[in-house]
């Protein structure tokens, strides 16, 4: 496998993972992103939360990704490089994705997308436990994660 999964790289996961939405993941994901970038860390972020891609508006970022033969090139912003799925739907466009189709979403952004030399790729996964967190635990089984919670029963 090519880009990101490939063997022999010494690129650290980090997926970022909450029991339920609206407790901030988004916000640990990019700001994490940007502190390892300002710390000169070569660092990459997937926006792989499907039901609320908010990366993009988060980091200011208006302009789709570039495409160079068959390959994607991230959106750079505060030294952070971007991919989300907002890039890929049309604006207000329903997201209705099953299993499969989530699993080569990701899949292709590991592989499709020309990350260049990165010490640190970070996911910002939907919240819960579906189909892409597990599909990433499948496909990197060695990743770190960040849970993030709120101190709220339904955050558990």
């Amino acid at each position: 496998i090519e880009g990101a999964l490939a063997k022999g790289n010494h690129l650290e996961f980090i997926g970022i993972a909450s029991g339920k939405g609206g407790v901030g993941k988004s916000t640990v994901a990019v700001n994490l992103a940007v502190s390892l970038a300002r710390e000169g860390k070569r660092v990459g972020l997937i926006d792989a939360d499907i039901y609320g891609f908010s990366v993009p508006d988060m980091m200011g970022i208006d302009e789709k990704p570039g495409i160079e033969g068959k390959t994607v090139i991230p959106v750079e912003r505060h030294g952070v490089k971007v991919i989300s799925m907002a890039f890929f739907v049309e604006e207000n466009a329903p997201v209705i994705w099953r299993g499969p189709m989530l699993g080569k979403m990701l899949t292709n952004f590991f592989t499709e997308v020309k990350w260049g030399d990165l010490d640190y790729l970070l996911l910002d996964l939907p919240p819960g436990t579906g189909d892409v967190a597990l599909d990433v635990h499948t496909m990197l089984p060695s990743s770190k994660e960040i849970i993030v919670t709120t101190p709220h029963p339904t955050a558990a």
